[in-house]
């Protein structure tokens, strides 16, 4: 393992994807918080014309060419969307399908405008596609830095305006500040998150990175500030960890793998986060089951005392089963460690038999608000 880490390449690739989840979590909270999910995507897919067009200008492939191509055509598209939103009767998913689906196609021909060129400096441009993490350098994470250095900077810096337009645009506008400018920052700041993980896990994978850190994170906590570091935390982790596994595995490349790790930990999170994790769910919706069962038994055993104006009446174990359709037993066992129900006999009846106590009485009487009370 210390040797792995020694190792020149896999520290590049490391660097690389832990800076790319830590961008990705904090920028893509805001994405998927304002109901923007698929604008990762379409961003991912905008930015492959820019990389056709930035190694045009640079004649080679030049990394910071390429990203600040990139990064010009996701804001471009970014920008586009907003506009269609604002100005037209167009949904958010349909201006996000148009400018995805115009980019793109634009993006594959000046790909293959390139291919077809037959410049040898073109060679490996299409690995943008589906990442190459191998080779970054370390002047690229110097690039890839400035650039997640920047976008951190600017959520630092406006959070609490970034905050108040993601969870209440129209209260934000009330106050005077400038949503609209605001939403175009933090939609052209996913276009830097995008940017820093092109190389990493490339133009098709790359939405992954945007939605799956903050979505597993939403699962923990309803905290702006803690969702935006636990996503951050899972993105970090899951770029960590898909690096060190390719770098142990033999052919196995590094973005798939990353994205394989937050999808695990997107689904740990749907199942086992306290409160919203679907076992949980599930489990809650059981005891509520229980507690609502219990809660109609308590009310049955009232009415009969009610109607025969006996507090003590003793109601038949049977004649429940009977009322309600199914065993009571569970019911009134609950009922009974609640201190609300105890056990007694009614001679001659064999069968078990039971009496609401004081308590009981008083529960029931305070959530079913009678007409009149049991003398």
């Amino acid at each position: 393992m210390f040797s792995l880490l020694a190792d020149y390449t896999i520290q590049n690739v490391m660097i690389g994807a832990a800076l790319l989840g830590i961008v990705s979590g904090v920028l893509g909270s805001f994405a998927v918080l304002r109901k923007q999910s698929l604008l990762g995507d379409t961003l991912s897919h905008a930015a492959l014309p820019g990389i056709c067009i930035g190694f045009l200008v640079a004649g080679t492939r030049s990394l910071p060419a390429i990203l600040i191509g990139a990064l010009l055509t996701g804001a471009l598209a970014a920008l586009i969307v907003l506009a269609l939103t604002r100005s037209t009767r167009l949904k958010t998913d349909a201006s996000l399908g148009i400018a995805l689906s115009i980019f793109f196609a634009l993006g594959i021909v000046l790909l293959t405008f390139i291919q077809n060129a037959g410049s040898a400096a073109q060679g490996g441009l299409e690995s943008f596609l589906f990442g190459q993490a191998a080779a970054i350098l370390r002047s690229d994470l110097y690039f890839m830095g400035a650039i997640a250095l920047v976008a951190l900077a600017l959520v630092l810096l406006f959070w609490k305006e970034f905050k108040l337009v993601t969870f209440d645009p129209a209260y934000a506008r009330t106050l005077g500040l400038p949503v609209l400018a605001l939403e175009a920052a933090l939609t052209t700041m996913i276009a830097l998150a995008v940017v820093v993980g092109l190389q990493m896990v490339g133009v098709v994978l790359m939405a992954a990175m945007i939605i799956a850190p903050a979505v597993a994170a939403r699962q923990w906590t309803d905290r702006l500030g803690v969702m935006v570091g636990l996503a951050a935390l899972f993105g970090m982790a899951s770029g960590l960890f898909g690096a060190l596994v390719s770098a142990t595995g033999r052919g196995l490349a590094t973005g798939p793998l990353i994205v394989l790790a937050i999808s695990a930990i997107v689904a740990l999170s749907l199942l086992f986060a306290p409160g919203r994790g679907l076992i949980f769910a599930e489990l809650r919706q059981r005891e509520n089951s229980r507690q609502l069962r219990s809660r109609r038994v308590l009310s049955t055993l009232y009415r009969l005392a009610a109607e025969h104006n006996d507090p003590a009446y003793p109601a038949e174990q049977r004649m429940l089963d009977a009322y309600h359709g199914a065993g009571t037993a569970s019911a009134l066992k609950r009922l009974e460690d609640r201190g609300l129900v105890t056990g007694t006999r009614h001679h001659p009846e064999p069968t078990p038999h039971w009496v609401l106590t004081p308590k009981g009485i008083a529960e029931a009487e305070a959530e079913l608000a009678p007409r009149g009370n049991i003398q």
